[in-house]
């Protein structure tokens, strides 16, 4: 294995290194929106359960009477 052919090989690995890196970022990237959208629903479940738990509590004090 001459010289021509290491360097070769090295800048093949490196341009193969380069597309998979991009590739992961471009999928961290589409998973970063996904769990930002997760975020999104579960924080408007949240605030639908309060509104549920609010509604259902009793507004006014029982009376001693009961």
């Amino acid at each position: 294995m001459g010289l021509t052919e290491r360097v070769f090989n090295a800048f093949t690995k490196t341009i193969l290194l380069s597309d998979k890196v991009e590739q992961l970022n471009a999928t961290v990237a589409k998973q970063q929106l996904r769990i930002e959208n997760l975020t999104e629903r579960v924080i408007r479940l949240e605030t639908a359960l309060e509104f549920a738990l609010l509604n259902k509590r009793p507004k006014h004090l029982p009376s001693p009477h009961s």
